[in-house]
């Protein structure tokens, strides 16, 4: 089977943008202090950077020069997205793919992968398993095959939003899925969608090749480079763009990265709403190379010249990590995280303390309970939220950066994150957890100055504590 770039269906934009040759002329330079003083102060200025830009935060690799990319990219974060950190968990919905991805356990020629669609009844399982928890936020995982079509995503979106136990919802769906065409975006963007989810995994043509074999569907590089810009064309103006790193040259990959955000940013006036990094994982069935493996340092790194480079993307650390690394990146201007993650199909309600790797795409790193990952956000100083309000008022894609830019998402979200927090701490956390939670909203109350806006949210935190009302969002 032919799987040839049909031309016709790519976006307006549709075109190979990723320059090999340029991308690697500027990994070749080297960068003064005098260059990168000059880059971190335009980040600061919450001012895109161009891919020349970016290349000297790569190039800078002396122990001074990195800790002052650190140290603005913690100020950057401060100043952008304030102390939120905005949770998520991913709902694997099935693992059936056409696709042979050699890092993938779920990948068609892995005789250990156990397949399996979860039923309608095993998606409101999972579904009332994470609401009783306290989710409120989903992104959902599809294999790439003719089963999971737009139409049966939307009808699982439609099914999860439907959902409700208690004062438990799920208020927004992300998706992970295969690129689609036009038409197909339109069906799954009917069913209320928030982000469309689609990494490149790697930006390097040849092990872009070598990674996913021919005559497979994702051996299509343009169709899959250009799946976010059609989505995008079709009202779907919240995307993610991520790369799998470990497949090549990590700096290689942040340029692809800010790169892709750039003509998003040209062509549809409006960058990625998030980045995804994550690093190659143990999988089930999988030997990896460990050549362009990237340590902890480097990984460090990376999130910082990305949180430079595109300063209002949403920057996503997933459970993938160890707690104790997730702990010390996030700080490099981390804005989301997934929490309380288990990977296996029908994980929240089969699987026990072990991870089954036959049953999940890869490894994870942290599997802790959300409640316990809460605490030990509350007690390093961030808000956990879970707020939806922007989604759900039309403050996404281009609009969402109208707002971003003068400051509005600090302004806006902390009373919004305020009241997510005190809906989790009243209806699902532990006592110990609530007791730290109750300290923190007094805490950043007290920052608050003296308004009508922080009246009235005091008064929704009260109504939140002593009625069933919810969702009582800006």
């Amino acid at each position: 089977m032919s799987f040839a770039t049909d031309k016709t269906k790519l976006s307006t934009s549709g075109c190979d943008f990723i320059d090999e040759a340029y991308l690697h002329a500027l990994l070749s330079r080297r960068a003064t202090k005098e260059e990168v003083a000059d880059v971190i102060a335009k980040s600061m200025a919450k001012k895109p950077l161009e891919l020349a830009e970016t290349a000297v935060l790569l190039a800078a690799d002396g122990p001074e020069l990195v800790e002052q990319i650190f140290d603005a990219a913690r100020r950057l974060k401060r100043d952008v997205y304030g102390n939120r950190i905005v949770l998520f968990a991913p709902l694997y919905i099935g693992n059936r793919c056409i696709n042979d991805c050699r890092y993938c356990a779920f990948r068609s020629s892995n005789p250990a992968a156990i397949r399996r669609t979860l039923s309608a009844d095993e998606i409101r399982a999972q579904v009332e398993a994470l609401e009783n928890a306290g989710h409120k936020r989903l992104i959902l995982v599809f294999g790439e095959h003719p089963d999971y079509s737009p139409q049966y995503v939307a009808d699982c979106v439609r099914e999860i939003y439907s959902v409700a136990v208690g004062h438990g919802e799920i208020r927004r769906l992300n998706i992970n899925a295969a690129p689609l065409d036009h038409a197909g975006y339109k069906i799954v963007k009917a069913a209320q969608i928030g982000t469309y989810q689609i990494f490149q995994e790697t930006y390097h043509h040849e092990t872009y090749a070598w990674v996913h074999p021919p005559q497979t569907r994702k051996a299509d590089y343009l169709w899959r480079l250009d799946g976010l810009a059609r989505a995008m064309e079709t009202e779907c103006d919240d995307v993610g763009i991520g790369a799998l790193f470990g497949l090549y040259d990590w700096r290689f990959e942040v340029l692809g990265l800010v790169a892709h955000a750039l003509h998003l940013q040209k062509h549809y006036n409006c960058g990625p709403h998030t980045i995804s990094f994550p690093r190659l994982r143990p999988a089930s069935g999988v030997e990896l190379t460990r050549k362009y493996m990237v340590d902890d340092e480097q990984f460090k790194r990376l999130v910082a010249i990305l949180r430079l480079s595109v300063p209002y993307t949403g920057m996503i650390l997933t459970a993938r990590e160890p707690p104790e690394l997730r702990r010390e990146v996030m700080k490099l201007g981390i804005s989301q995280i997934d929490a309380g993650s288990r990977i296996e199909l029908g994980g929240y309600t089969e699987a026990g303390d072990a991870q089954v790797m036959e049953r999940e795409q890869f490894q994870l790193g942290d599997i802790r309970p959300l409640d316990e990952v809460i605490r030990e956000l509350l007690t390093d100083g961030y808000i956990p939220s879970f707020c939806t309000a922007c989604y759900r008022l039309g403050r996404t894609g281009e609009h969402f950066m109208e707002f971003a830019i003068p400051g509005f998402i600090q302004n806006m979200c902390t009373p919004n994150a305020l009241s997510t927090l005190m809906e989790y701490l009243v209806d699902y956390a532990t006592p110990e957890t609530r007791q730290t939670g109750d300290a923190a909203i007094r805490r950043e109350l007290d920052k608050l100055p003296d308004s009508e806006r922080k009246q009235e949210l005091i008064n929704r935190l009260q109504r939140i504590q002593e009625t069933d009302e919810r969702d009582l969002y800006f």
